[in-house]
Protein backbone atom coordinates (compact mmCIF):
# COMPACT_ATOMS: atom_id res chain seq x y z
CA UNK A 1 0.00 0.00 0.00
CA UNK A 2 1.34 3.51 -0.99
CA UNK A 3 1.44 5.96 1.50
CA UNK A 4 -0.43 9.31 1.08
CA UNK A 5 0.66 12.07 0.16
CA UNK A 6 1.18 15.39 2.52
CA UNK A 7 -1.36 17.62 -0.07
CA UNK A 8 -3.84 14.52 0.14
CA UNK A 9 -4.14 14.67 4.00
CA UNK A 10 -4.35 18.35 3.87
CA UNK A 11 -7.09 18.44 1.11
CA UNK A 12 -9.26 15.76 3.22
CA UNK A 13 -8.72 17.72 6.16
CA UNK A 14 -10.33 20.77 4.62
CA UNK A 15 -13.02 18.81 2.79
CA UNK A 16 -13.39 17.42 6.30
CA UNK A 17 -14.09 21.29 8.02
CA UNK A 18 -15.84 22.70 5.13
CA UNK A 19 -18.57 19.84 5.12
CA UNK A 20 -18.75 20.21 8.66
CA UNK A 21 -19.13 23.64 8.73
CA UNK A 22 -21.88 23.62 6.11
CA UNK A 23 -23.81 21.20 8.00
CA UNK A 24 -23.76 23.38 10.98
CA UNK A 25 -24.62 26.36 8.84
CA UNK A 26 -27.87 24.15 7.71
CA UNK A 27 -28.10 23.13 11.36
CA UNK A 28 -28.99 27.29 12.32
CA UNK A 29 -31.04 28.26 9.29
CA UNK A 30 -33.28 25.89 10.04
CA UNK A 31 -33.68 26.49 13.76
CA UNK A 32 -37.43 28.47 13.19
CA UNK A 33 -37.70 32.12 14.90
CA UNK A 34 -39.58 32.93 17.60
CA UNK A 35 -43.18 34.78 16.04
CA UNK A 36 -42.44 37.66 18.46
CA UNK A 37 -39.08 38.40 16.22
CA UNK A 38 -41.16 38.18 13.07
CA UNK A 39 -42.89 41.08 13.31
CA UNK A 40 -42.30 43.77 11.00
CA UNK A 41 -44.41 46.70 11.94
CA UNK A 42 -45.41 48.07 8.74
CA UNK A 43 -46.62 51.54 8.19
CA UNK A 44 -49.21 49.68 5.15
CA UNK A 45 -52.93 48.63 5.77
CA UNK A 46 -53.17 47.13 9.11
CA UNK A 47 -55.78 43.27 9.14
CA UNK A 48 -56.18 44.31 12.54
CA UNK A 49 -58.11 48.04 11.45
CA UNK A 50 -60.78 49.29 9.29
CA UNK A 51 -62.36 52.94 8.62
CA UNK A 52 -65.84 53.16 8.75
CA UNK A 53 -67.55 56.27 7.86
CA UNK A 54 -69.20 56.67 11.31
CA UNK A 55 -67.96 58.03 14.65
CA UNK A 56 -66.56 55.93 17.48
CA UNK A 57 -69.76 55.72 19.45
CA UNK A 58 -71.50 53.89 16.70
CA UNK A 59 -68.82 52.02 15.58
CA UNK A 60 -68.19 50.38 18.82
CA UNK A 61 -72.51 49.95 19.04
CA UNK A 62 -71.95 48.23 15.89
CA UNK A 63 -69.08 45.92 16.89
CA UNK A 64 -70.73 45.05 20.39
CA UNK A 65 -73.99 44.34 18.28
CA UNK A 66 -71.74 41.93 16.19
CA UNK A 67 -70.30 39.91 19.19
CA UNK A 68 -73.71 40.21 20.53
CA UNK A 69 -75.49 38.49 17.37
CA UNK A 70 -72.40 35.18 17.49
CA UNK A 71 -73.11 34.36 21.04
CA UNK A 72 -70.30 36.37 22.75
CA UNK A 73 -70.78 37.81 26.24
CA UNK A 74 -70.09 41.40 25.93
CA UNK A 75 -68.71 44.24 28.43
CA UNK A 76 -68.33 47.82 27.54
CA UNK A 77 -66.49 49.60 30.09
CA UNK A 78 -65.75 52.75 28.33
CA UNK A 79 -67.88 53.97 24.96
CA UNK A 80 -64.45 53.38 22.53
CA UNK A 81 -63.77 49.96 23.64
CA UNK A 82 -65.72 46.56 23.84
CA UNK A 83 -64.62 43.21 25.19
CA UNK A 84 -66.07 39.79 24.46
CA UNK A 85 -65.56 36.40 25.47
CA UNK A 86 -66.85 33.05 24.39
CA UNK A 87 -66.18 29.10 25.47
CA UNK A 88 -65.81 26.49 23.23
CA UNK A 89 -65.03 22.70 24.07
CA UNK A 90 -63.67 20.80 21.30
CA UNK A 91 -63.29 17.67 23.24
CA UNK A 92 -64.49 16.39 26.45
CA UNK A 93 -60.90 16.67 28.11
CA UNK A 94 -59.97 20.46 26.27
CA UNK A 95 -61.69 23.49 26.75
CA UNK A 96 -61.07 27.25 24.34
CA UNK A 97 -61.61 30.75 25.35
CA UNK A 98 -61.62 33.13 22.79
CA UNK A 99 -61.10 36.42 23.99
CA UNK A 100 -62.04 39.76 21.89
CA UNK A 101 -61.01 43.47 22.47
CA UNK A 102 -61.87 46.23 20.10
CA UNK A 103 -60.93 49.54 20.83
CA UNK A 104 -62.41 52.73 18.62
CA UNK A 105 -60.55 56.24 17.96
CA UNK A 106 -61.44 59.05 15.76
CA UNK A 107 -60.38 58.65 12.00
CA UNK A 108 -57.89 61.04 10.27
CA UNK A 109 -59.77 62.17 7.35
CA UNK A 110 -63.10 63.77 8.55
CA UNK A 111 -64.88 64.49 11.80
CA UNK A 112 -67.49 61.76 11.40
CA UNK A 113 -65.15 58.88 10.59
CA UNK A 114 -63.32 56.52 12.88
CA UNK A 115 -61.03 53.80 13.00
CA UNK A 116 -61.45 50.07 14.73
CA UNK A 117 -59.34 47.99 16.02
CA UNK A 118 -59.41 44.50 17.18
CA UNK A 119 -57.74 41.68 18.02
CA UNK A 120 -58.60 38.05 19.58
CA UNK A 121 -56.83 35.64 21.81
CA UNK A 122 -57.10 32.20 21.75
CA UNK A 123 -56.43 30.33 25.40
CA UNK A 124 -56.50 26.68 25.03
CA UNK A 125 -56.93 24.53 28.79
CA UNK A 126 -56.29 21.10 29.16
CA UNK A 127 -58.08 18.81 31.85
CA UNK A 128 -55.35 17.54 34.34
CA UNK A 129 -55.78 14.61 36.43
CA UNK A 130 -53.58 14.03 39.15
CA UNK A 131 -53.81 10.53 41.83
CA UNK A 132 -52.91 11.28 45.55
CA UNK A 133 -52.88 9.03 47.66
CA UNK A 134 -52.62 8.31 51.66
CA UNK A 135 -52.46 5.90 54.28
CA UNK A 136 -54.01 5.91 57.67
CA UNK A 137 -52.22 3.95 60.46
CA UNK A 138 -54.94 2.36 63.29
CA UNK A 139 -53.21 1.70 66.36
CA UNK A 140 -56.19 -0.73 67.33
CA UNK A 141 -54.97 -3.20 65.01
CA UNK A 142 -51.17 -2.74 65.15
CA UNK A 143 -49.38 -1.57 62.24
CA UNK A 144 -51.94 -1.88 59.54
CA UNK A 145 -52.66 1.02 57.32
CA UNK A 146 -55.17 1.53 54.95
CA UNK A 147 -54.49 3.57 51.85
CA UNK A 148 -57.04 6.40 50.62
CA UNK A 149 -56.96 7.32 47.43
CA UNK A 150 -57.85 10.82 45.47
CA UNK A 151 -58.33 12.18 41.95
CA UNK A 152 -57.91 16.02 41.24
CA UNK A 153 -58.70 17.09 37.96
CA UNK A 154 -58.70 20.83 36.90
CA UNK A 155 -58.37 22.50 33.76
CA UNK A 156 -55.01 23.87 33.19
CA UNK A 157 -54.18 26.90 30.79
CA UNK A 158 -51.78 25.34 28.10
CA UNK A 159 -51.88 27.65 25.80
CA UNK A 160 -52.57 31.07 25.27
CA UNK A 161 -52.18 33.20 21.24
CA UNK A 162 -53.54 36.00 19.12
CA UNK A 163 -55.41 34.79 16.82
CA UNK A 164 -53.76 35.47 13.08
CA UNK A 165 -54.95 38.07 10.68
CA UNK A 166 -56.96 36.52 7.66
CA UNK A 167 -60.63 35.78 7.05
CA UNK A 168 -61.50 35.90 10.40
CA UNK A 169 -60.94 38.87 10.97
CA UNK A 170 -62.62 40.17 7.59
CA UNK A 171 -66.19 38.32 8.57
CA UNK A 172 -65.99 39.97 11.72
CA UNK A 173 -65.64 43.83 9.99
CA UNK A 174 -68.06 42.95 7.17
CA UNK A 175 -70.40 42.39 9.98
CA UNK A 176 -69.82 45.62 12.07
CA UNK A 177 -70.51 47.36 8.39
CA UNK A 178 -73.74 45.80 8.61
CA UNK A 179 -74.99 46.73 12.10
CA UNK A 180 -73.80 50.24 10.96
CA UNK A 181 -76.12 50.22 7.96
CA UNK A 182 -78.62 48.82 9.26
CA UNK A 183 -78.66 50.61 13.12
CA UNK A 184 -80.08 54.16 13.45
CA UNK A 185 -76.98 56.63 14.32
CA UNK A 186 -77.09 59.13 17.33
CA UNK A 187 -77.08 62.30 16.08
CA UNK A 188 -74.07 65.02 16.88
CA UNK A 189 -74.83 67.70 19.84
CA UNK A 190 -74.61 71.34 18.09
CA UNK A 191 -71.63 72.94 19.81
CA UNK A 192 -73.77 76.39 19.22
CA UNK A 193 -74.38 78.14 21.99
CA UNK A 194 -78.11 77.40 23.23
CA UNK A 195 -80.17 80.82 23.84
CA UNK A 196 -82.35 80.90 27.03
CA UNK A 197 -85.42 83.15 26.68
CA UNK A 198 -88.28 83.86 29.49
CA UNK A 199 -91.87 83.45 27.50
CA UNK A 200 -94.19 86.30 28.21
CA UNK A 201 -96.43 86.54 31.33
CA UNK A 202 -99.82 85.20 30.09
CA UNK A 203 -102.71 87.82 30.49
CA UNK A 204 -105.32 87.25 32.35
CA UNK A 205 -108.30 88.25 31.11
CA UNK A 206 -111.79 88.74 33.46
CA UNK A 207 -114.84 89.13 32.14
CA UNK A 208 -117.27 90.97 33.51
CA UNK A 209 -121.01 90.07 33.82
CA UNK A 210 -123.10 92.86 33.86
CA UNK A 211 -126.55 91.63 34.87
CA UNK A 212 -129.95 93.40 32.73
CA UNK A 213 -132.69 95.69 34.24
CA UNK A 214 -135.50 94.14 34.43
CA UNK A 215 -138.15 95.29 31.27
CA UNK A 216 -140.59 97.51 32.03
CA UNK A 217 -143.70 95.49 32.58
CA UNK A 218 -146.29 95.76 29.44
CA UNK A 219 -149.77 97.37 30.42
CA UNK A 220 -152.59 94.60 30.66
CA UNK A 221 -154.68 96.74 27.68
CA UNK A 222 -157.41 93.12 27.95
CA UNK A 223 -157.32 94.34 32.20
CA UNK A 224 -157.89 98.38 31.33
CA UNK A 225 -160.43 98.04 28.87
CA UNK A 226 -162.21 95.72 31.55
CA UNK A 227 -161.91 98.31 33.80
CA UNK A 228 -163.22 101.06 31.75
CA UNK A 229 -166.14 99.31 30.82
CA UNK A 230 -167.09 98.34 34.63
CA UNK A 231 -166.63 102.67 35.06
CA UNK A 232 -169.38 104.75 34.15
CA UNK A 233 -168.63 107.39 32.19
CA UNK A 234 -167.97 110.99 33.25
CA UNK A 235 -171.37 112.84 32.63
CA UNK A 236 -173.47 110.47 31.61
CA UNK A 237 -176.63 109.32 34.22
CA UNK A 238 -177.33 106.16 34.17
CA UNK A 239 -181.21 105.82 34.46
CA UNK A 240 -182.48 102.10 36.18
CA UNK A 241 -186.03 101.22 35.56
Amino acid sequence: MLPSSPKSTVSALFGAFGLGGLLTLAACSSTPQPKFQQELFETGASPYARNFNSSTTDSCEAARRALLSQGYLTTMPRTDTVDGTKNFQPTGDTHVVVEFHVVCTPGEEAADTSIVYVNAVQNGFALKKSDTSASVGLSVLGSLSLPIRSNNDAMVKVSSETIPSGKFYDRFFGLVDHYLQTVVRTQPVTSSSVETRLLPVPVQIQVETTTSAPAPALPDAIGQAAAAATLPASGVNVVTP
